[in-house]
């Protein structure tokens, strides 16, 4: 079972309202359980960065099966995962935003989200997790 398009863009509705909510335009995309785009959507005057950074969140979110600020901190300096975001293209984002979409325990997909500081997109993100 992957994410669909349909709950794809529920996730991506309730991200966009909490980024409405605090007045920072985001950019959101979700990604299915093998890390392809399903959907992705950028608000108004979000910043263009943003677009690569969302989409690789959610990528890392579901290929690693663990949130993005969770994997942050076990790839720092002398940790065991130290290097690990220069790998698989650059893709592996290790700072907050993104996370696994999970049903009954099992990875469906991922979701991030870029255009405010990390603890904003992650607020964002939780919005859409609460939807799921």
């Amino acid at each position: 079972m992957s994410i669909n398009l349909s709950t794809a863009l529920k996730l991506i509705d309730a991200a966009r309202k909490k980024a409405e909510e605090i007045g920072v335009p985001m950019v959101i995309a979700v990604v299915d359980d093998g890390g392809n785009l399903v959907a992705q959507v950028r608000m108004d005057d979000a910043l263009l960065v943003s677009v690569d950074i969302a989409r690789n969140k959610a990528y890392t979110a579901a290929a690693v099966k663990v949130a993005t600020h969770e994997l942050g901190s076990v790839s720092q300096p002398n940790q065991p995962l130290f290097g690990i975001h220069v790998a698989d293209g650059c893709r592996i984002v290790i700072f907050g935003g993104g996370f696994p979409l999970k049903k009954k325990d099992k990875v469906i997909g991922g979701i991030g989200v870029s255009g405010g500081s990390v603890e904003q997109d992650m607020e964002c993100a939780q919005a859409a997790l609460e939807r799921l």
